[in-house]
């Protein structure tokens, strides 16, 4: 399998966040709990685990189609109910 992030991708990433930034932090709310526990069983094959479970949540419900993390194999396998795929970033 090859390799989900290149060498020292996540040491710039924290700075991308924050005001005036290209990315927004979502806050996980109620209703995203039980969408998170139906993903988490749908791809128990995967596993999906709950941090990944809680982006895609939000981002449903936000209808974001934009993800930004170094960490691509989830985002890649599972569907999202609002879009046909993620696009991931950095690309």
């Amino acid at each position: 399998m090859a390799a989900t992030s290149a060498p020292g991708a996540k040491q710039p990433f924290p700075d991308a966040f924050g005001p005036g930034q290209a990315f927004t932090l979502g806050t996980l709310l109620e209703p995203d709990l039980t969408r998170m526990a139906a993903q988490v069983r749908q791809y128990a094959d995967l596993p999906l685990g709950g941090t990944d479970a809680s982006v895609i949540a939000i981002a449903e419900r936000l209808g974001a189609t934009t993800i930004a993390t170094v960490d691509r194999r989830h985002y890649t396998i599972v569907r999202p109910r609002h879009t046909r795929a993620f696009t991931l970033l950095p690309a």
